[in-house]
């Protein structure tokens, strides 16, 4: 307990670092991993293979060389300075939405054929359909892995550690300079991560429930 106690000013900060990570980037890969699935699922060609190729491509590709890319190599194009935690967010992004359009791409595959058809037939574009008709029905058939990926996503979090950002992955470090148990130290911040994962299925578990009585 002392370690906690003494080191609150580096357990606080780094943790609500984490969760800022976690929310601006789990935003951010639902809304793109969303937009990915609809290109994977388009009846255009180009579009469909835009999408396969970016999943292909990131889901294949260790999340520390996204960092890396976008940490060192990105700088080089000179095109937008990034700050490390921007970089961490777009980092987190581009890899977290490519496992996310797969989840929701299997969420739309289970809604009826014929409902996109019916829907079609009275004049709706393909935007609309997917919006207004499959979107609702795929999220809702996809809660618990949807949840999963962004447990995964909350705890790749702690790879901005090694990319000079302050979050709950470099504790340790810290704990190291002022001769602190890092032992201890870290046995603190994986009570924290339960504690958030924790939270996380609990909000599965009362969206599972909730949508489960609306269907």
């Amino acid at each position: 307990m002392d370690v906690l106690l003494d080191n609150l000013d580096l357990y606080g900060p780094f943790f609500w670092t984490t969760i800022k990570l976690f929310l601006i980037s789990g935003v951010a890969s639902l809304i793109f991993g969303t937009f990915l699935a609809g290109l994977r699922v388009s009846p255009v060609p180009v579009f469909r293979a835009v999408g396969a190729t970016y999943v292909t491509l990131l889901r294949n590709t260790p999340l520390t060389l996204v960092f890396v890319f976008l940490v060192f190599a990105y700088p080089l194009l000179d095109i937008l300075d990034l700050s490390y935690f921007t970089a961490a967010v777009v980092s987190l992004t581009l890899y977290t939405s490519a496992f996310i359009c797969e989840v929701v791409r299997s969420g739309i595959n289970t809604v009826p054929v014929g409902q996109a058809e019916a829907a079609r037939a009275l004049g709706l574009t393909f935007t609309q359909i997917l919006g207004q008709i499959v979107l609702p029905q795929a999220i809702r058939s996809v809660v618990p892995p949807l949840m999963s990926m962004l447990i995964a996503l909350l705890k790749n979090t702690t790879i901005a550690a090694g990319f000079s950002v302050a979050e709950a992955g470099a504790i340790r470090q810290y704990l190291s300079e002022r001769g602190d148990n890092q032992l201890v130290g870290l046995l603190w911040v994986a009570l924290g991560f339960i504690i958030l994962v924790a939270v996380l299925s609990f909000i599965q578990r009362t969206l599972e429930k909730r949508w489960s009585v609306a269907r």
